[in-house]
Order: C-alpha cells, then structure tokens, then sequence
C-alpha cells in the first residue's frame, strides 16, 4: 500500500489543522464567543443569537463538536453545550507554538 501525501504530516500538523478548520467559519466563532458568555447553553438559545437558521446553527456545532472545541450533553430533548476547557487549552498551546514559529522563521 502506498503512503499517500496525507500520512507524511505529523499529529500536531494534522490536529493543528483540524482545530483550525472547525474555527474557519464567523459563525463558529460567534458559536464560540456565546458559549465563552456562559457557563452552558442550549442549542435554541445560540439560535436566537445568531441570524442563523436552526439546522444552520447545528451543523456549526456539529462540525465543533466533532473537533473536540465543545461538548454537548443530553437534557431531555435538548442538549446543551459547554466549551471543552482541554481542548481550548490544547488550541491555545498549538495555536501559540505555531505563531511564534512563524514569526521567528525569516520571511522573505
């Protein structure tokens, strides 16, 4: 089986990009900034902040949530949302490292 271009980044490149990627969108980041407001939060309650349509504001999430940014949590037929402290932790270390390589590596 041959090695494709994908399996020649390493875990940090890989997950650096993934958290980026869940974070490439305004609304992920509003999603975010609300979620940051509150100790928790359900999913209606992000809808009447965004002009966003319901199933609109649950793909966001769902795309969050899948990158580990947020967790959410059944309360009867709602599931409310929290950020992931670890995860953010982890975005912020990653994030930190790969700016200061940037800025220290000479351009141009």
């Amino acid at each position: 089986m041959a090695l494709t271009k994908a399996h020649k980044f390493n875990t940090t490149q890989k997950r650096t990009a993934e958290l980026a990627k869940a974070l490439g969108h305004p609304a992920r980041i509003a999603i975010i900034e609300i979620l940051t407001r509150r100790n928790s939060c359900i999913c209606g309650d992000i809808t009447d902040e965004l002009p966003l349509a319901q199933s609109t504001v649950s793909q966001h999430l769902k795309a969050l949530k899948k990158a580990g940014i947020i967790k959410g949590e059944i309360d009867g037929v709602r599931t409310c949302y929290c950020i992931d402290e670890q995860a953010c932790q982890e975005l912020k270390e990653l994030l930190g490292t790969f700016i200061k390589q940037i800025q220290t590596e000479n351009c141009c």
